[in-house]
């Protein structure tokens, strides 16, 4: 046999035995490699803190221990501030509660005043509010277009059938979807609202609980539309007075401010800044508003904006505040 014969024979039964073992491979699928190992299951994230639960957890690092106070409102724990009155004798509990986006110790209006009320005979509490899931935010809801429906050529009719309107359908499922975000809407801000109210009754009951023999409620921004709501809707007797400081309505807002302050039966002082434009129009419709009510206990004081001087417009906000909760006697 020659040299070119006797090389060329493994190779051809090499090209034999090859497509023998595949045909087998694919005919048997257990002869497939090894099972591969299952896929780890990815961990779990927790979920994301609220801005509040940031800001809250920040405090906690700067702020002294023997003021921190941690409440129980419902399932949740939040921050409160506490600073006992400076006197054996104190007149009672300022609960303090901030706007959309400020803290417990927010340096306008907040922090001021929450440290400077207990050298006036009063307490404060000054309370950390949820974020309000209703101000992000709403997806809409579309739902899937149906198939075609498939023409019936053998009708006469068919070619003739009028093909239903393309803009009707489409507005239709733009109404649905917009009355399910309005509802959506209205049921997150109601929980919003829930929420917040149980901290201001947590807040009520730790005030009770250091024999505050009074207690008011002072809200600033948008807290002090909650806290007016909040009156308004339980209309607690153990809380004697309301302060509202520069008031805002949030977009969430219903009813507004106007509608609410005149239902109130406790004495209510409003403090707005005279310098802006809105403000001024927003403080109108609460004081006329309040002349329409019979025995209406509501006192409005008009505030100067002192634009870089924030110490300068603590100052004169906590002066005024101090002399409407505890008036001096006239002198003779």
């Amino acid at each position: 046999m020659s040299l070119v014969h006797r090389t060329a024979l493994p190779a051809l039964c090499l090209s034999l035995i090859l497509p023998c073992a595949f045909s087998v491979e694919a005919a048997d699928p257990q002869a497939a490699p090894a099972e591969q190992p299952a896929a780890e299951k990815p961990a779990e994230r927790q979920p994301l803190l609220e801005r509040s639960q940031e800001d809250a957890a920040a405090l906690e690092r700067v702020m002294p221990s023997s003021e921190q106070q941690s409440l129980q409102a419902g399932s949740e724990s939040f921050l409160a501030l506490w600073k006992p009155a400076n006197t054996s004798d104190p007149k009672g509990a300022v609960i303090i509660i901030p706007g959309a986006g400020e803290t417990a110790d927010w340096p306008q209006a907040i922090g001021p005043l929450r440290n400077r009320l207990p050298d006036a005979d009063w307490s404060s509490l000054s309370l950390t509010l949820p974020d309000l899931q209703s101000d992000a935010a709403q997806p809409r809801i579309v739902e899937a277009e149906p198939a075609p429906a498939t023409a019936d050529t053998s009708s006469k009719d068919a070619a003739t059938a009028a093909p239903k309107p393309i803009e009707q359908a489409a507005g239709g499922e733009a109404e649905i979807a917009d009355r399910a975000v309005v509802e959506s809407s209205e049921e997150q801000a109601k929980a919003d609202a829930e929420r917040i109210f149980a901290r201001i009754d947590a807040a009520v009951t730790y005030a009770q609980q250091q024999n505050a023999r009074s207690i008011v409620l002072l809200g600033h921004g948008s807290g002090a539309y909650w806290a007016t709501r909040y009156l308004s809707e339980k209309q607690p007797p153990e809380i004697q007075k309301l302060v509202l400081v520069a008031a805002q309505t949030p977009s969430i807002g219903k009813p507004g401010l106007a509608e609410l302050t005149p239902t109130l039966k406790l004495a209510t002082a409003d403090f707005f800044y005279k310098d802006n434009a809105q403000a001024r129009k927003n403080a109108l419709e609460r004081l006329q508003a309040s002349k329409r009510q019979k025995n209406a206990n509501f006192t409005q004081v008009s505030l100067n904006a002192l634009p870089g001087n924030s110490t300068a417009e603590n100052e004169q906000l906590f002066r005024r505040v101090r002399g409407w909760l505890s008036p001096q006697p006239a002198q003779d």
